[in-house]
């Protein structure tokens, strides 16, 4: 039994192992492999891609969901008399809740394996799906060089955990104010786009718009990047905010065909968790 709570508690290795695992679902392997089992999910309403995925994951292996919203973990009843229950039922649980102390004291308790499927400070399953489908269309993902476009947010902060366990090249361009510690800093995207090969953004808040027009992905932007360069906005991404409708619309966005892998990968986390 294993938990996947942080990208950095995992070994490059094992990464590798989530990706065979997913290229193995993908040829036919794991049918039925979570039948009789039954995974308990705490969603809240806004969540779309990352909770269709999982639940349409879960019925393809055969399992059982069951959905509660977030909140349902924000009563006064402790949280570790809510795991002494659902150890007697829960097969695997799979958290998104904005507090990461809570999804680890939830982990710290479960007699289960528990999955962060985001918080406030990180979003390793939406990387993860990333990182696998960059290594199915680049020479080696792991010598590229990356730019985030963003605040010090969950999915940046989660690009910092993968380029700390693979050793990538990672850059931030962001406005003044919101930079991540660690990792090269531009504050315009002309200069921080030279030399990059991937660059992943992630939604602005609405009060840091304005700070980041000089950091918006364009097309012009992207021109000024490596040959071959991709852009990987994650979603939900605003068109005229942090990327320009005409990039969006341009050969360089790889979007929909990486989120394409996210059921997968998720399986795939999955089986690892529960695999020995």
């Amino acid at each position: 039994m294993k938990n996947l709570l942080r990208l950095t508690q995992l070994q490059p290795g094992e990464i590798y192992e989530i990706f065979h695992i997913a290229d193995e679902i993908y040829a036919g392997k794991y049918r039925d492999a979570l039948k009789g089992k039954s995974v308990i999910l705490f969603f809240p309403d806004t969540s779309i891609r990352t909770r269709v995925t999982f639940e349409k994951g879960i019925c393809l292996l055969g399992g059982q969901s069951v959905l509660f919203p977030s909140e349902t973990l924000d009563k006064k009843e402790e949280i570790r008399d809510v795991c002494g229950y659902l150890n007697n039922w829960a097969d695997m649980l799979i958290v998104r809740h904005r507090d990461m102390a809570l999804v680890e004291k939830i982990a710290a308790y479960s007699a289960v394996p528990v999955i962060n499927a985001m918080t406030e400070i990180n979003h390793p399953c939406e990387i993860l799906s990333d990182l696998y489908a960059l290594s199915g269309i680049r020479r080696d993902f792991t010598a590229d060089s990356y730019l985030f476009c963003g605040r010090a947010g969950n999915i940046g902060l989660a690009w910092r955990e993968a380029a700390q366990v693979l050793g990538l090249d990672l850059s931030q361009c962001c406005a003044a104010g919101y930079e991540m510690e660690g990792v090269p800093v531009f504050h315009n995207i002309m200069e921080a786009v030279r030399g990059k090969d991937i660059l992943c953004t992630d939604s602005l808040p609405a009060g840091a718009v304005r700070d980041f027009q000089e950091c918006r992905v364009t097309k012009e932007a992207m021109e000024r990047a490596n040959q071959g360069a991709v852009l990987n906005p994650c979603p939900p991404f605003t068109r005229g905010q942090e990327v320009s409708g005409e990039v969006m619309d341009s050969p360089y966005f790889v979007g929909y065909g990486f989120k394409r892998h996210l059921l997968t990968v998720q399986q795939a986390i999955m089986l690892y968790c529960l695999s020995a």
